[in-house]
């Protein structure tokens, strides 16, 4: 303030000082007024002028001060004090115009920052890709999923080095120089293939930071996947249907046929047709099974259930076939707690487990159903699952897996031996409902198999109550 007072102030005093000044020593001049008086009158003017002039000075620079605060401070830093005292010649409304307008910016300003955090929220957390191209295909901007899906800091690299499609980079072209927008679907390929859905729009008006165009990305894996295993699950239901479909169908014509009046003929073939039709059966229900599994897979069971009790009804259940086979099914249940989950839907999963274990066990072997607690620190499934959890296995004696299988025993219709399968009356969806019955429990379901020595299923699910023992396995895994 003092170097625009020592610098404009004077100034300002002797410009409008200047005429009254002249006009006195014109007078004195002309012998109208005496020198001394004329020296006084400039003197007074001067004065005058000065003590006008100062305070209105002193009010600007104030403001000037003012506003030089007002930019520096942030939206959300308090206002700084506005200038106290009056200009004698600006009007007295300016400073509160001036603080007024000050309040207003403030406003905008935290309302303009708080959309821009918001939108810089909404594109971080995009779970799609967005790549943001300048006039000349250089990445201007990316959000965190497309540096995630294409490694490393994008910015300033033109997108032909992370994305190779012919279609896309000609999409992206087209969409740089305005021309319109185009969706493109593309397979990036890596360890794993994916597939995805691009979309190229313009925008209408280039952003402040050169932005001309926006790339979005749809992972379309997991729905293309969907689409191929329901194509495949379509064909491999209607193959299973078709085949003693086909056989039902020749044996009524035979019998319509030339075996009209072959009563031998007539009673093998009733004998085949019955096993057709529950083969039949046995396959739609098994799809309707799995149908209805598939609903209330998201929906958790409230319910409980005793592991004893069922165990013991389905090994009852299944004794005669065991019997004929010469398989011994042998229990080991101690005293457990329930479970969480639903009676019917569980001694579905260990009817699946057992009648395997019996079908594909040899002759004059045993099938073991053993239940017990797991205990977190040395078994993983138990710990994923993360609270108190009773692991029942069904340990078979039969020629075991190759592991090579292994990961894809729960897929529906998958078989290691079609022919077999089919004999001993499999439909291919037993392990399929039996991983979504224990999903919908949030279970686990592990397989441990060796070619030659059987195989181990066991399921893990969480336990309805505490148990005593816990405190115990607790303190270990600690």
């Amino acid at each position: 303030m003092k170097s625009t007072l020592r610098r404009r102030l004077p100034v300002a005093v002797i410009l409008l000082s200047a005429p009254g000044a002249l006009a006195l020593g014109g007078l004195a001049a002309l012998g109208h007024l005496a020198a001394e008086w004329a020296l006084a009158g400039v003197a007074l003017v001067v004065v005058a002028v000065f003590a006008i002039l100062y305070p209105h000075f002193t009010h600007v620079e104030a403001l000037r001060r003012y506003i030089e605060a007002l930019r520096s401070a942030g939206a959300s830093d308090p206002l700084p004090k506005p200038p106290s005292g009056r200009s004698p010649v600006l009007a007295p409304e300016l400073d509160e115009t001036v603080v007024e307008t000050a309040r207003e910016r403030q406003r905008r300003r935290r309302e303009l920052e708080a959309a821009i955090t918001g939108n810089e929220t909404i594109l971080s957390n995009l779970p799609d890709p967005l790549i943001m191209l300048d006039r000349g295909r250089r990445i201007v901007r990316a959000n965190p999923a497309a540096e995630s899906l294409f490694g490393g800091n994008l910015m300033g690299r033109d997108l032909i080095s992370i994305l190779r499609n012919p279609n896309l980079l000609s999409a992206a072209d087209a969409a740089v120089a305005g021309e319109g927008g185009q969706v493109v679907e593309f397979a990036l390929h890596g360890e794993i293939e994916r597939e995805f859905s691009a979309r190229v729009v313009p925008l209408t008006t280039p952003a402040l930071d050169g932005t001309v165009a926006i790339l979005s990305l749809h992972d379309l894996t997991a729905a293309r996947q969907a689409e191929r295993m329901r194509a495949d699950f379509v064909a491999n239901a209607s193959h299973e249907l078709r085949t003693p479909l086909s056989s039902l169908i020749g044996f009524i014509e035979t019998l319509r046929g030339p075996a009209r009046e072959d009563g031998e003929a007539q009673e093998r073939f009733l004998v085949i047709m019955h096993d057709q039709s529950m083969r039949m059966a046995r396959l739609v229900d098994d799809l309707l099974s799995l149908s209805r599994i598939e609903m209330q897979e998201h929906t958790p069971p409230t319910g409980s259930a005793s592991l004893q009790r069922t165990l013991e009804s389905v090994a009852r259940g299944l004794e005669l076939k065991a019997r004929a086979r010469g398989i011994r099914i042998e229990l080991s249940l101690p005293d457990l707690p329930p479970v969480v989950g639903e009676q019917d839907e569980l001694a579905q999963v260990f009817q699946n487990l057992i009648d395997n274990a019996v079908k594909y066990g040899r002759t004059d072997s045993r099938v073991v159903v053993a239940a017990r607690l797991a205990d977190p620190a040395s078994d993983p499934a138990a710990r994923r699952i993360a609270r108190p959890t009773a692991a029942i296995s069904v340990t078979d004696s039969g020629d075991g897996i190759p592991r090579e299988h292994l990961p894809r025993l729960t897929e529906r219709f998958y078989r290691i031996n079609t022919a077999r399968s089919r004999e001993l009356g499999g439909t291919g969806l037993g392990l399929a409902i039996v991983k979504h019955i224990v999903n919908r429990h949030r279970g686990q379901l592990t397989v441990d198999s060796e070619t030659g020595r059987g195989s181990v299923f066991t399921v893990y699910l969480p336990l309805a109550e505490p148990y005593e023992g816990l405190d115990d396995m607790a303190r270990k895994a600690g």
